[in-house]
């Protein structure tokens, strides 16, 4: 069993000392991560929060999701590794390159006057 833990609907409120001190209570906490947003700077209401033992993990876990923390009630499971995300583009098509359609659904190749005479 993985040792991190992730933890949703968090209060933007809420510190990493506050989340030492309620994983702490079911067993030794190594580390505590609380992501931001990149332009605000703002927390973004989740957290990672690794426990030295998997039998801490599986404690806190079951002791901790749906409990309330500072009005919001947490959503806590073992954190999953982040998947590749397979490429971005625009609207998923996988970037780069382009469809016949123009990327609109466009019979005719879509674009703008694009070589019409």
């Amino acid at each position: 069993m993985n040792t991190q833990i992730y933890i949703g609907n968090l209060s933007f409120n809420a510190t990493e000392q506050d989340l030492r001190d309620l994983f702490g209570a079911h067993g030794e906490v190594t580390a505590v991560f609380i992501p931001t947003d990149r332009e605000s700077g703002r927390p973004r209401g989740f957290a990672f929060v690794t426990m030295a033992t998997p039998e801490a993990t599986t404690a806190a876990i079951e002791a901790l999701n749906g409990q309330d923390c500072q009005g919001r009630p947490l959503v806590v499971n073992e954190a999953k590794p982040q998947q590749p995300s397979g490429g971005g583009g625009f609207r998923g098509n996988g970037g780069g390159g382009r469809r016949n359609d123009g990327g609109y659904g466009r019979r005719d190749g879509g674009g703008y006057n694009r070589n019409r005479r």
